[in-house]
């Protein structure tokens, strides 16, 4: 199926559906204060965006894992990448049409269903874009393909939260909160008509082009039915941990005193983190029995994957959570008492620091060796900063407080050199550095705190490949379930966000930025808890390659 030449049509016809992923999930961290505004919400109910968002992505990876669990097949390669994509464009146009009517009922609830639809269809995309870019021209340069559509997906990281606070706010200069309760919210209407639209644009553009393969695969899969059995009874357990918290939403808290008041989270924080216990424990679970009796675990055997989800799980989390609680950080007074309007900027750097280490990330692709990485090393980074910069002067914001970001971004180019292409020291090396990063946003204020927090998306940014490089090396003819397992862990982003919203619903919103503390920290750990896992395995670390393919 591969060819030696590539198929370029295909191709850009392909990463487009790259560029959707980027942009409706960093257009997520415009919304939620937005709706935590407009609805009146508290901050756990305004991270309920995420929990419908990147819940939708573990419930379709382990829908599409359990599909091929039963029949022995790839499911996505059984139909075909081409038709795989087509039907997750029309799923995610059919949420773009669900968010359109609640939008027009003015339902928050109705919203979250239609953002969850939407990202069951990315779930499906994203299973079949990946394989999909490296069938579409010769194996070794299939990273370079991928690597281009993740170039694509950053972009639309940066531009999605301009093209929401647009539609959202208009062109006015700065929106008050109490304005934003009587905004009209048409635009948002005709912002998911187009985006519905492209949706549907690009399943036909795919299905009527002839340049683009049917992309068919037999390649069998390997059962692991207990391992399915647990990942379906962590998901009731999940649902049984949520529905408690949304019942007692229905409570009339006006009544309550400021004691029932504060046992009222604590009963709701105790769920969550019963939530997050069901995860933790369910896979730590699935390990232990593994190692008892392998029959029937699959992947779940090694001790890498295992730690891998829960990394993957973790860095989701953290990367989604500092994003989508900033807006509520950068309204309080000591960080300038910024209206959700006047956000837009913030969040665009913060998910376009992703773009500027993605890209840095990507030149070990080109095999530039001596001074001409070394130069690429500096300038690539520095040029998309200055994309970043420029997108957003264009949109008419003023980039002036974040000119000086541009030492964060220097910091970054000095942890690249550091780190040299090597897994489990890059992710140490970025580790420490988002761990320091937030320490300093904790223990500080205003423009200092600010850069310190958006530089978690620096340290963020090349931790995906370092993380599933680490997990799957070694898994043998279990490579492929492995990695079905850990995209499931993008589940973090859906409990990890929620959960810091209720910690600042109990402790404030800066203090709640703990929590990202301790998931740099479990990054790092990991990283060095592999290196002894693979070192008795006979693996040497610093020959593994980073696998730039997810």
């Amino acid at each position: 199926m591969s060819t030696t030449k590539t198929n370029y049509p295909a191709l850009y016809t392909l990463i487009t559906v790259f560029f959707f992923w980027g942009f409706i999930a960093a257009g997520n961290s415009i919304f939620i204060p937005f709706c935590k505004s407009y609805f009146s919400l508290d901050q756990f109910q305004s991270q309920l965006v995420d929990f419908a968002f990147y819940t939708a992505y573990y419930i379709g990876a382990l829908l599409l894992f359990a599909f091929g669990n039963s029949s022995g097949k790839d499911i996505v390669g059984k139909w075909g990448y081409k038709k795989s994509i087509v039907y997750g464009l029309l799923f995610s146009a059919l949420g773009a049409g669900a968010m359109i009517l609640a939008v027009e009922a003015n339902l928050y609830a109705g919203m979250l269903v239609g953002l969850f639809i939407v990202a069951l269809g990315f779930s499906l995309q994203q299973t079949a874009a990946n394989p999909f870019a490296i069938l579409l021209g010769n194996p070794k340069t299939g990273a370079d393909r991928v690597n281009l559509g993740g170039g694509i997906n950053s972009f639309g990281t940066t531009i999605g939260p301009i093209v929401v606070a647009l539609a959202l706010f208009g062109t006015a200069a700065s929106v008050s909160e109490d304005q934003i309760k009587s905004l009209e919210l048409s635009k948002v209407v005709i912002l998911y008509v187009g985006v519905g639209l492209l949706f549907i644009a690009a399943a036909g553009l795919f299905y009527f082009s002839k340049k683009v393969p049917a992309g068919i695969s037999d390649e069998p899969m390997e059962k692991a039915n207990k391992a399915l059995w647990t990942l379906i009874v962590m998901t009731i357990l999940l649902a049984a941990c949520f529905i408690p918290i949304f019942k007692t939403y229905q409570i009339d808290t006006a009544s309550l005193s400021t004691a029932d008041m504060a046992d009222l989270e604590q009963y709701r924080m105790n769920w969550l983190l019963g939530a997050l216990a069901v995860v933790v424990g369910g896979i730590l679970f699935s390990y232990a029995s593994a190692q008892k009796k392998a029959e029937g675990w699959g992947a779940m055997q090694y001790p890498q994957l295992v730690l891998g989800m829960l990394a993957i799980f973790t860095y989701v989390g953290v990367e989604v959570a500092i994003g989508s609680n900033l807006g509520s950080l950068l309204n309080l007074k000591e960080f300038g008492s910024l209206q959700s309007s006047d956000i837009a900027p913030y969040v665009s750097m913060y998910w376009g620091s992703l773009m500027i280490g993605r890209w840095a990330g990507a030149i070990s692709v080109f095999n530039l060796k001596g001074s001409s990485k070394t130069l690429a090393l500096i300038i690539i980074p520095l040029i998309a900063f200055g994309i970043i910069l420029g997108v957003n002067i264009l949109s008419g914001k003023d980039m002036k407080p974040l000119y000086y970001y541009v030492f964060c971004v220097l910091i970054q180019i000095g942890a690249f050199f550091l780190s040299k292409d090597k897994p489990a020291r890059t992710l140490i090396i970025f580790g420490v550095f988002g761990m320091l990063a937030m320490i300093v946003g904790l223990c500080s204020s205003g423009t200092i705190a600010i850069y310190a927090f958006l530089a978690g998306g620096l340290a963020c940014s090349i931790m995906w490949p370092a993380i599933f490089s680490l997990s799957i090396i070694g898994l043998g003819k279990y490579t492929s379930q492995g990695s079905a397992f850990l995209i499931m862990m993008i589940l973090g982003g859906g409990i990890i966000p929620p959960i810091q919203g209720k910690l600042s619903d109990i402790i404030g919103i800066h203090q709640s930025y703990i929590i990202t503390v301790v998931c740099f920290a479990y990054l790092t750990l990991f990283a060095f808890l592999v290196k002894g896992i693979l070192k008795k395995q006979n693996i040497d670390v610093d020959t593994i390659e980073m696998d730039e393919t997810h």
